[in-house]
C-alpha cells in the first residue's frame, strides 16, 4: 500500500467529519455497543484528523523557522524523513 499524500488524508478526514456531523442519533444509541466496523471507521477518522493536525503544526513550525531536524526530533523521526513527508504541506 503506497503512502497517502497529505491531500488524500485531508479529503478522507473531511469525508469522515461530514459523516459524523450529519449523524442523527436515535434513542438508545448512546448506550449501544459500537459496531466493529464503526470502531474501525472512528479510529481511521481520528488518525486522519491527527495527521491533518500534525501537518498543520509542522507547517506552522516551519513558518517560525524551526529546522527540519528540530521538526523531525519533535515527531520522533529524522529531519530528512520529516522534510520528505511534510515539505509539500
Amino acid at each position: 500500500m503506497a503512502p497517502r499524500s497529505i491531500e488524500d488524508i485531508k479529503a478522507r478526514a473531511d469525508e469522515f467529519a461530514d459523516a459524523f456531523e450529519n449523524y442523527d442519533p436515535k434513542p438508545g444509541d448512546a448506550d449501544a455497543p459500537l459496531p466493529p466496523v464503526m470502531a474501525v471507521k472512528l479510529a481511521a477518522w481520528r488518525r486522519d484528523s491527527a495527521e491533518r493536525e500534525l501537518a498543520e503544526a509542522v507547517r506552522t513550525a516551519r513558518e517560525q523557522r524551526l529546522s527540519w531536524r528540530e521538526v523531525g526530533e519533535a515527531i520522533g523521526t529524522s529531519g530528512e524523513a520529516a522534510r520528505q513527508r511534510y515539505a509539500s504541506a
